[in-house]
C-alpha cells in the first residue's frame, strides 16, 4: 500500500509504497477512502522539517531541553546517536480520515466489515491507503453524510472541544480571531448553537468565508474602526467569549482579545499561538483563560485511545470520540456544512507535490483532501504482510530476520548488524508498514513485513532478532526456538513466571539451546575490566550497582505496568547479570524493598532497594531509583573483595585501588558493550559455538528478577531455587 511519510532531519515529503499494518486486538483495519490534510498543524510540521538543525531546535526548545539531560545521563555520544536515529525516520503525516472497514479485530466486535467510518489519532489516521484504527478513535458515519465530509470529523471535533471550553450560551457574542480550517469549522458549529459571531483574520477571502458560514460579519485585525464596531453590535457590552484558533509568533491575537472583551468575559485558546498576556489590561476586566487540548477528555491518554476503556458518560459527558459523533450529527442534520470548506480535492499520487506548495504558501485552500483509488489491486493488498525490495541473495552470510525495529533497535543494534560483512538483513517485521520500510532503506534489509509468524515459517532465515516491546519477547522466542532458530532477544526474557516457563518448554521439546538474552553490560570494557582486577581471588564480593534511571516520559508504554511489566523487571537484567559476571556464581536468596509513602505512585514503586546472596557468599546490592535530580549519570557500580576496591562511574572512568595505590581508566567514549556482545553472538551463531553468555544463566537471572519482583510483592526474602522450580513446573 501507499503512504505519505515525512523525513524530519531533510524534511523531505515522500508517497512511499509499504506494507499494510496488521490487525490487531480492540481495533479495526480501514480502507481509506478520504483523508483530510490539516494545513496548520502539518504545514508546520513540513516547515519545521525544512529548518537546518539549528532551526529545528529553536522551534523545539522543549526536546532539546531533553535531549540535553539524555547527554548528561547516557552521555554525549550515545545520545547523538539516538537523536540523529529519530530525526533520520519516516514519520507518518495525517490524523483525520474516512473509509470502510476491511477487517475488525477482537474486542471491536461494535464495528462490522463495511461499515463506513471516521478516525482520529496521529500515528492511527494516517494518510495511508489502509490503517489500524483502536476501537475508541473510530465512529460510524450517519448514511447522510457525504464521506469526504466525513474525513473532516477529527479536526472538527477539535473545534468542538474549544467550543465547550467556552461554555457559550444560546444569544451570547463571540469572536474567532484566526479563520483558518479550525476558525471555519467553529464559527459553523457557534452559528448551530444560536451563538452570535465576529471573525478575525488578516485574509480577506477567509472573512467572507466566515460570513457564508454564519457570521455576523468579518473583518482584518488592522480595519479603522474595528473594535468600535464590535462594541456597537453587541449594544456597547463587549465579546463574551473569545476564541483564538490562530498560530504564529504573534501577540496580536491576545491583545485584541482583551479589547473586544466584555468585563469578566472569557478565552479559549485553541492554536498555538503566542500568549504574553498584557497584565493590566487581563487584571482590569479579570479574564477568565482557558485552554482546550486537541480532540477532547480521552486525547493523550493510553488507557482510552489504545486499550479502549471509555469514560462513563455520567462522568465525562465529551470525550473525544462522543465529539466526534456530535460532528458528523451537525453535519446529517444541515446544521453544519462543509461544502464551501472544503475547496481542494487532489488524488493521493499528488500529496508530494502539494506538501511541498503548503511548505513554499503556494496552496492556499482552507479544506484540503486526499483522494484514493477504491480498486480491487488496493482491497488485495491487505491481506499481503511481506513487501520485496530488491537485493541479491547471498548464502555465504548469517540471515538475520529481525522482529521489532523501534528506537533503541534502530539507533543501537541494527546499525551494528548492517554494518557487519557477515550478516545478511533478510526480513524486518514491524508493527506498521511505513516503520518497516523506514528500516528497509536505513539498513538494508531486503523484506519487510507486519507478520513475524511468516518470518519464522522461512528456512532461508535461521536466525532471528526480537526487539518488540517486553510483554512479547517471551511468547515470540518460544515460537522462534521451536522454529529452529538462533534467537537474540533484548531484555527481559520475560516479565512473569508463565512466561519464563514458556520459553523453558521450548527449550527442552525442540532440543534447541541457541539463545542469547541483551545483557549488554558484561561486555562493555568497564565492565570487563572490573573483572580482571579481581581476578584469580577466592573471597566473597560485595557489589554495590547504582542505577538513576530517572523518572518515566509521560505517556511511555513504560508506564503500563499490567501489560509491559514495570521497568525495572525491563532493565534489572543488566545488572544482576553484571553480579552474576563478576562472581561466577548463582543468586540463591533476594530481598528487595521500595519506597511506601501514603499515595504510592509508579516511581515510588520503582525506587527499590534490593540485596542478592550468591552461592559463593558474595553479595550484590542493585539500588534502583528515579526520584534523584535530572542529569545524575546514569550507573555507579562500586566491587570491593580481598583488599581491592573498583569504582566504574558510568562507563566513563573506573578508579582502582589496591595497596595503597589508585590507578584511573578513562574512556574515550561511553560503551556499554553492545557492539562486542553482537559480534560475540553473530560469531556464535555462524560458527555453532556456544553462546556468549550460558542459558542457565539467563534463565537464573530471569528468575532472580523475579524473585525480586515477588519479593516486592509480599515483603519476604525470596529463595531464586523456589522460582526456577516453579519455572519448570508444567503449569
Amino acid at each position: 500500500m501507499r503512504q505519505v511519510s515525512q523525513n524530519y532531519k531533510s524534511g523531505k515529503i515522500l508517497l512511499e509504497d509499504v506494507s499494510s499494518p496488521a490487525l490487531q486486538h480492540g481495533g479495526i483495519l480501514v480502507r481509506t477512502h478520504f483523508s483530510a490534510v490539516s494545513i496548520g498543524t502539518e504545514g508546520m510540521k513540513v516547515r519545521e522539517g525544512k529548518m537546518s538543525l539549528l532551526g529545528k531546535a529553536k522551534a523545539r526548545p522543549d526536546q532539546v531541553k531533553k535531549v540535553l539531560d539524555s547527554a548528561r545521563q547516557h552521555g554525549v555520544m550515545s545520545t547523538l546517536q539516538k537523536v540523529m536515529n529519530k530525526l533520520d525516520s519516516l514519520t507518518p503525516l495525517g490524523y483525520s480520515i474516512s473509509g470502510s472497514v476491511i477487517a475488525v479485530g477482537e474486542g471491536a466486535e461494535a464495528f462490522r466489515v463495511g461499515q463506513r467510518v471516521a478516525c482520529a489519532g496521529a500515528g492511527y489516521s494516517n494518510h495511508a491507503e489502509v490503517n489500524f484504527v483502536p476501537r475508541n478513535l473510530a465512529v460510524p458515519i450517519p448514511d447522510s453524510v457525504k464521506i469526504e465530509h466525513a474525513a473532516f470529523a477529527t479536526i472538527g471535533s477539535i473545534a468542538m472541544q474549544g467550543f465547550r471550553q467556552g461554555e457559550t450560551q444560546l444569544g451570547e457574542f463571540t469572536c474567532v480571531i484566526g479563520l483558518g480550517l479550525i476558525g471555519q469549522l467553529l464559527v459553523r458549529i457557534l452559528r448551530a448553537a444560536g451563538v452570535s459571531i465576529v471573525g478575525i483574520d488578516p485574509v480577506a477571502e477567509r472573512c467572507r468565508l466566515a460570513e457564508s458560514g454564519g457570521a455576523r460579519f468579518a473583518a482584518r485585525p488592522d480595519e479603522s474602526g474595528l473594535v468600535a464596531r464590535i462594541v456597537k453590535e453587541t449594544s456597547g457590552l463587549g465579546i463574551d467569549c473569545t476564541f483564538i484558533t490562530a498560530g504564529g509568533d504573534s501577540n496580536g491575537p491576545v491583545e485584541l482579545a482583551v479589547e473586544v472583551a466584555r468585563d469578566r468575559g472569557r478565552l479559549v485558546d485553541i492554536g498555538k499561538t503566542k500568549l504574553d498576556l498584557p497584565w493590566n489590561d487581563y487584571y482590569a476586566k479579570e479574564l477568565d483563560v482557558r485552554f482546550s487540548r486537541s480532540y477532547g477528555p480521552g486525547r493523550y491518554d493510553r488507557n482510552y485511545e489504545e486499550k479502549g476503556i471509555d469514560y462513563p458518560i455520567g462522568y465525562v459527558r465529551w470525550t473525544e470520540r462522543r465529539n466526534m459523533q456530535s460532528f458528523l450529527n451537525l453535519i446529517e442534520d444541515g446544521r453544519v456544512d462543509l461544502g464551501q470548506v472544503i475547496t481542494a480535492t487532489y488524488p493521493i499520487e499528488q500529496a508530494e507535490a502539494v506538501y511541498q506548495d503548503i511548505a513554499t504558501g503556494k496552496e492556499t485552500a482552507i479544506g484540503v483532501v486526499f483522494s484514493y483509488p477504491l480498486t480491487a489491486d488496493t482491497s488485495s493488498r491487505v491481506l499481503i504482510s511481506t513487501k520485496s525490495i530488491a537485493r541479491p541473495n547471498t548464502t555465504k552470510r548469517l540471515s538475520v530476520g529481525v522482529i521489532g525495529a523501534g528506537n533503541y533497535a534502530s539507533s543501537v543494534l541494527l546499525p551494528i548488524l548492517s554494518a557487519d560483512k557477515r550478516v545478511e538483513l533478510q526480513e524486518v517485521v514491524t508493527r506498521t508498514g511505513l516503520s518497516g520500510r523506514n528500516a528497509a532503506k536505513k539498513f538494508g534489509f531486503t523484506h519487510t513485513s507486519t507478520d513475524y509468524t511468516q518470518l519464522l515459517s522461512q528456512d532461508a532465515i535461521d536466525t532471528v532478532l526480537i526487539a518488540t516491546r517486553h510483554d512479547s519477547h517471551a511468547q515470540i522466542t518460544s515460537e522462534a526456538l521451536r522454529a529452529g532458530k538462533c534467537v537474540y532477544v533484548e531484555k527481559p526474557l520475560a516479565i512473569d513466571i508463565d512466561g519464563l516457563r514458556l520459553v523453558c518448554s521450548a527449550i527442552q521439546e525442540a532440543e534447541n539451546c541457541r539463545l542469547m538474552v541483551g545483557f549488554n553490560r558484561r561486555f562493555s570494557p568497564m565492565i570487563r575490566k572490573t573483572a580482571a582486577h579481581f581476578k584469580g581471588i577466592t573471597a566473597p564480593l560485595v557489589m554495590t550497582y547504582r542505577v538513576h534511571a530517572g523518572p518515566i516520559d509521560s505517556g511511555s508504554w513504560y508506564s503500563d505496568v499490567a501489560q509491559h511489566g514495570s521497568r525495572f523487571i525491563g532493565e534489572a537484567g543488566h545488572f544482576l547479570d553484571v553480579f552474576e559476571f563478576l562472581t561466577n556464581a548463582r543468586a540463591e536468596y533476594v530481598a528487595a524493598h521500595t519506597l511506601r509513602p501514603t499515595n504510592i505512585t509508579q516511581d515510588d514503586l520503582e525506587n527499590i532497594a534490593l540485596t542478592v546472596q550468591y552461592s559463593d557468599g558474595s553479595l550484590g546490592n542493585l539500588l534502583y531509583l528515579t526520584q534523584g535530580a535530572p542529569g545524575v549519570p546514569k550507573e555507579w557500580l562500586e566491587v570491593f573483595g580481598d583488599g581491592k576496591t573498583v569504582q566504574m562511574q558510568n562507563f566513563a572512568q573506573l578508579y582502582a585501588f589496591e595497596g595503597g595505590k589508585r590507578r584511573r581508566t578513562k574512556a574515550v567514549t561511553i560503551d556499554k558493550g553492545q557492539r562486542e556482545e553482537m559480534d560475540q553472538f553473530v560469531t556464535a551463531a555462524m560458527t555453532g559455538d556456544e553462546m556468549p553468555i550460558n542459558v542457565n544463566s539467563l534463565l537464573e537471572t530471569t528468575a532472580t528478577i523475579l524473585a525480586a519482583a515477588k519479593s516486592l510483592r509480599t515483603n519476604t526474602v525470596v529463595s531464586v531455587l523456589d522460582v526456577t522450580n516453579e519455572m519448570f513446573e508444567s503449569g
